[in-house]
Formats: structure tokens, C-alpha cells, sequence
């Protein structure tokens, strides 16, 4: 194994779990996760973060997709530990692996900054969702401040590399709304205590039309 295999397979996962959980992201996650009712569909589950917030009662069936094997061996660990069944695969957004009309809604956090192609993967959801069906999203992108859109600019090459395909620069709320849902914001905002070209989020309620 190489140094940049040895790095993807073991520190990549590492760092960016412990990233995406720390307190204040925790919060917004809260503010979103537990909006998901019905037959739900998680894109990149890995690591299971979220199942600590999902609310059981609410949900007939859970789902999700990863690419990578190791956070999706701890997402398994997390949902077993919940208690709950969950049909977890390895895959990609662009290419998601359920049939059409299949879920009431889609829970995608800290995902889209990392896909290859963004546009597909937005087709990719709209496919899957039933009728009225919604994507739940807490998404980190591009700010709004063009100092700080500078700084993002700059440092997104290297920036990729160290966090598994990252981009700094990614619009979110207009994302999915040049896709065709109708998005209700819930939030937006820095992150406090962290880096501001890291840090900008956004976070809200994409509804699929019908």
C-alpha cells in the first residue's frame, strides 16, 4: 500500500469524521436530521453520524450510500448499534442504487462538496424521491463574502487532496434550486471557531415537485 492509498484508507476517514462532528456542526445536523420521516434514503451515510439522530418512530425504512468502505463499515457499526435495520450499500450519487419513486425523503449532509458531478447526482435524487418527496441538506460551500470566495479559490487545489475530493466553492441552496426543487432555507452562516473558507453553511428543505 502506498503512502496516498495508506492515507485515504486510514487518516482520510478519520479526519474528516471528526470534522464533520464537531459541537456546532452537531447542532445543525440536529436542526435537520430529524425532519426525515417515511422511507428515508441517506447519500454518503458513511460513518453514521447522523444516526444518533434520526427519530426511529418517525421512519418506516432507512437507506444510504458510500463510496468509501471503512466510514461505511462505521456507519453498519452505528446503525446496529441503534438497534435499527438499514439497507447500507457502497456506491456513488451519481449512479444511486434504488429504483425509481422509491423514498420520502433524502438526507444529504456534507456530501455535494465531494461528488464528481454535482448535476447528475441532483437528477439522481430527484429520480428517487416519490412525488413531493424532499432532500434534507446541511452543506458546507461556497461563501458569500468575496474576500473569503478568494481564499477558497486559492486553497481549494490543495484542499481536495487532503479531504478526500473536497470543494471549497460549491454553491448549495442555488444548487438545488437550478436543479428544479423548491428550497426552503432554514439556516445559513459561518461556523463559529472555524476557518471562514471552511466554514460557510447552509442548510434547508429541497422539495421535489408533484
Amino acid at each position: 500500500m502506498g503512502l496516498s492509498d495508506w492515507y485515504e484508507a486510514k487518516v482520510m476517514p478519520r479526519l474528516i469524521t471528526c470534522a464533520c462532528s464537531q459541537g456546532q456542526v452537531m447542532k445543525r445536523r440536529a436542526a435537520v436530521v430529524p425532519l426525515a420521516r417515511g422511507d428515508v434514503f441517506e447519500l454518503g451515510c458513511g460513518g453514521g453520524i447522523n444516526h444518533a439522530l434520526y427519530d426511529p418512530l418517525a421512519i418506516t425504512s432507512y437507506a444510504g450510500i458510500d463510496p468509501h468502505k471503512g466510514l461505511l463499515d462505521s456507519a453498519r457499526i452505528a446503525a446496529r448499534e441503534k438497534g435499527w435495520a438499514a439497507d447500507l450499500r457502497q456506491g456513488r450519487g451519481e449512479a444511486i442504487p434504488f429504483a425509481d419513486a422509491s423514498f420520502d425523503f433524502a438526507v444529504c449532509t456534507f456530501t455535494l462538496c465531494s461528488v464528481e458531478d454535482p448535476p447528475q447526482v441532483m437528477r439522481e435524487l430527484r429520480r428517487i424521491l416519490r412525488p413531493g418527496g424532499a432532500v434534507l441538506f446541511l452543506e458546507h460551500g461556497r461563501a458569500p463574502d468575496t474576500g473569503v470566495r478568494r481564499w477558497q479559490r486559492r486553497i481549494e487545489p490543495l484542499w481536495k487532496r487532503l479531504a478526500g475530493g473536497c470543494h471549497l466553492t460549491r454553491p448549495i441552496g442555488a444548487a438545488f434550486a437550478d436543479a428544479g426543487f423548491a428550497v426552503a432555507p432554514l439556516g445559513e452562516g459561518y461556523t463559529p471557531k472555524a476557518p471562514q473558507f471552511a466554514g460557510w453553511m447552509e442548510w434547508g428543505v429541497a422539495r421535489k415537485a408533484g
